[in-house]
């Protein structure tokens, strides 16, 4: 596999200039007329297996960058937000009109270090995990976070963002890919011919924030099978960031790197940490787009 390093400020750029070639055809991202996730956010956590505390901080400094006061001055966290936030305005019924501000906020936060269901997540599990991660709160997505060595259910034969519905009950499901598949660690490994640094200097770490965000997009906008997505192949779908893989920078811009690490980033949140986001469909403009 052929890879270089980043000099300076530069590494190969994907330009995006419409609507993303997938497979031989055009794919835009539809509303199937279904509900979307809006209003508050309530989020409630279960860190299972050994995760490390550099991935639960960068887990947590994500999530709190969302908000529109997270980070300050260019490539703002929050930026990718509110085009996450602007489907709303983009359904059947939302006219293109403003999107009312979704905000996240931790409610209940749970450790499973010992494994109680084994090293592999798979979807009855995640239902008997539910009520530990949600603290059997109302209203609150069920975030699984998995450490290396843990196997969650289709990530690696699948999207690499996991999010589901169990009960009508939203989840979101992250395990370190590392290992368990180095193709959703994107673009820190399994990259041809780009090399890119993880800002925070651990791959699993920036790899977790990546599959979160893309998750966390995908339950937002359609979070019960028949919200906003595209037809892929087979029975598959595309979402709000998978319909955008494999793109650095939509701008054809240079990626700034961090000195302190040494690793590229596109976004900034809170405390001016550096994050590295996924591309994401921009129902605006038809297209994918990123902070930078």
């Amino acid at each position: 596999m052929a890879s270089f390093r980043i000099a300076c400020l530069v590494v190969l750029l994907v330009l995006v200039a419409g609507p993303v070639a997938v497979w031989g055809g055009t794919v835009a991202l539809t509303h199937r007329g279904g509900r979307l996730l809006t209003g508050n956010l309530n989020i409630g956590i279960l860190w299972y297996g050994a995760v490390t505390e550099k991935q639960k901080q960068a887990v947590h400094s994500f999530l709190n960058s969302l908000n529109p006061s997270g980070g300050d001055g260019e490539l703002q966290v929050s930026s990718w937000w509110h085009v996450v936030e602007s489907y709303q305005a983009y359904t059947k019924t939302g006219g293109g009109k403003g999107s009312p501000t979704i905000t996240v906020k931790v409610v209940n936060e749970q450790y499973d270090p010992n494994y109680s269901l084994g090293k592999v997540l798979i979807k009855d599990f995640i239902k008997k995990l539910m009520p530990k991660a949600t603290g059997g709160k109302p209203n609150t997505l069920a975030l699984f976070v998995a450490s290396k060595g843990v196997t969650v259910q289709d990530m690696c034969a699948g999207s690499c963002a996991q999010h589901g519905l169990i009960e009508e009950q939203p989840y979101v499901a992250v395990g370190d890919p590392e290992e368990e598949c180095p193709e959703c660690a994107w673009p820190f490994l399994e990259a041809p011919g780009i090399s890119v640094k993880p800002p925070s200097g651990e791959v699993g770490a920036d790899a977790m924030v990546m599959l979160l965000a893309g998750g966390l997009a995908g339950a937002v906008t359609n979070p019960y099978g028949d919200g906003f997505y595209a037809d892929a192949r087979g029975d598959d779908i595309l979402e709000a960031t998978s319909v955008c893989s494999h793109i650095l920078s939509a701008q054809q811009a240079r990626l700034p790197v961090d000195p302190a690490t040494g690793g590229a980033y596109n976004a900034k949140g809170v405390s001016g940490t550096k994050f590295f986001l996924p591309a994401i469909w921009n129902p605006k403009t038809s297209s994918c787009w990123t902070p930078l």
